[in-house]
């Protein structure tokens, strides 16, 4: 008859948690990193931010292709201005004039040389109000060619970095959704185990308080003992205490998940567990092959050590002999209308050489240099340091996963006999065959079986996502990870 008051108990309180969990929304491992990969602020983050690098390297291809530009600059003006007169003498003379141009401006840049070639054309009108004259001149074609002889290469260091660094931000991109992955993964086993802790302690309660009721009947007709019924009473006391703050710890926990995954409704949120996990191991030399070819970190690495080399460049062409040249040649005419400024044209040319050389700079130039070699062989020794960490990571990463399928199948054995120990306990006490010492160790031991379960299934889940944001490859699926980078630019 004790018996069935127990399970009639437990049956009550499971009809209690299914009917709860009627009203609630059921999330799965799979739909919560879906969903934070949408919706979550650091997939939105990430998505702005490839697209901040995507337009900055469609501004640096663009600087390699040809430029079409017209430009107009008129100007009225109407003031006494001293004019030197042809005899050599000096006068105040009134002027009303209107300067108005137009220039048609083709140009390309030339990476090799950091030149810049142009071909334009231009025309020019001048109106003298006070005179009631105007004049037009002309330059049908001009070609032109300026290039710094001795300084720094911008084109030719930016070909070279911005490529690195698109590719670097695309597989960036990836890296931060298997983190954003991990990190939901992160919420989702803490829910898992706030929910799992919950459920412990209304079962342990539940079970507490029928034991309890069961206990004054049986210290009523002496079969038990005082202090063995205050031990049972003082159980059920803690069990619902800690049913209480298992309660507040899972609202915190789903109001997390809640957030994390853009969720408005405040509706309740319960994660549901798959004990089964992909069975499947890694190979160490294949996991390093993928991520030096696909981790973002060896492109981080890969463009800092080109930045450290064009800072060089650059300390150099600035501390010694700086030489400008500039070059234009073309036709050129001026008449008084404006067909007539198209006729006989004649030649010009106009050829410019800007040169300077620091004589005394006080060791200036100089010491830019060293603390840009300084500054490279820092970085050189830095990225040689990340990349050994870098491998030594993945090798036990690889170790750690490999291991941890075997872990979950321990766990998930050790849960399920823990349960079945806690059951024989119970019986066994209702019994009077065993000791509440012996019945509140099952119960221990139950609950620290159920706990280590979920917590091995969360480091399988964790080291799998991170395993996958490192290396950029489903090793389950056997396929590259990848993005539809033109989807995220429309």
């Amino acid at each position: 008859m004790n018996l069935r008051i127990i399970y009639i108990t437990i049956g009550i309180l499971s009809t209690r948690l299914l009917a709860a969990q009627n009203q609630t929304m059921e999330l799965t491992l799979e739909q919560v990193v879906n969903m934070a990969r949408l919706e979550s602020p650091d997939a939105q983050t990430a998505r702005h931010s490839f697209r901040s690098s995507y337009w900055n390297y469609k501004y640096y291809r663009a600087n390699y292709l040809p430029s079409l530009n017209l430009s107009s600059d008129p100007n009225l003006n109407r003031a006494i201005n001293k004019i030197t007169m042809g005899d050599g003498s000096v006068k105040f003379v009134e002027q009303n004039l209107l300067n108005t141009d137009l220039t048609l401006n083709l140009s390309q840049n030339i990476p090799w040389t950091g030149g810049s070639l142009f071909l334009e054309t231009s025309a020019q009108r001048m109106d003298l109000f006070s005179e009631h004259k105007y004049s037009w001149q002309t330059s049908p074609v001009m070609i032109g060619y300026r290039q710094s002889l001795f300084g720094y290469n911008s084109l030719k260091w930016d070909k070279r970095i911005e490529p690195v660094r698109y590719q670097e931000a695309k597989k960036s991109y990836v890296e931060t959704l298997e983190l954003v992955s991990a990190n939901a993964i992160n919420k989702f086993f803490a829910l898992a185990t706030a929910q799992s802790n919950y459920d412990i302690a209304s079962f342990n309660y539940a079970n507490a308080d029928t034991l309890y009721r069961y206990a004054q009947g049986r210290y009523n007709i002496g079969t038990i003992t005082e202090n063995e019924m205050l031990q049972l009473e003082l159980n059920r006391l803690t069990e619902e205490t800690n049913r209480m703050n298992a309660r507040i710890e899972m609202d915190n926990c789903m109001q997390e998940l809640r957030s994390y995954l853009g969720i408005q409704e405040d509706r309740e949120l319960r994660v549901r567990i798959s004990p089964q996990v992909p069975d499947f191991s890694v190979n160490l030399n294949e996991a390093l092959a993928l991520a030096y070819e696909n981790s973002p970190d060896i492109q981080t690495m890969k463009r800092r050590k080109l930045e450290s080399e064009s800072a060089v460049a650059r300390a150099r062409s600035n501390a010694g002999l700086k030489a400008d040249i500039y070059l234009r040649f073309g036709l050129t005419q001026t008449a008084d209308n404006l067909p007539d400024a198209y006729r006989n044209l004649l030649d010009q040319q106009y050829v410019s050489l800007s040169i300077s050389l620091p004589i005394l700079d006080w060791g200036r130039g100089k010491g830019q240099v060293r603390v840009a070699r300084s500054n490279r062989d820092l970085v050189y020794t830095q990225v040689e340091q990340n990349r050994t960490d870098f491998e030594l990571n993945i090798r036990k990463l690889v170790k750690q996963f490999n291991l941890q399928t075997q872990r979950v199948r321990i766990a998930a054995r050790t849960d399920e006999t823990a349960q079945r120990r806690n059951e024989v306990a119970r019986k066994l006490y209702i019994l009077g065959k065993s000791t509440i010492l012996d019945l509140n160790a099952s119960i221990s031991e139950k609950d620290s079986a159920r706990r280590n379960y979920v917590s091995a299934l969360y480091n399988y889940w964790s080291l799998y996502y991170t395993l996958r944001s490192m290396t950029l490859y489903d090793f389950e699926r056997n396929e590259q990870l990848t993005e539809d980078y033109n989807l995220l630019i429309e």
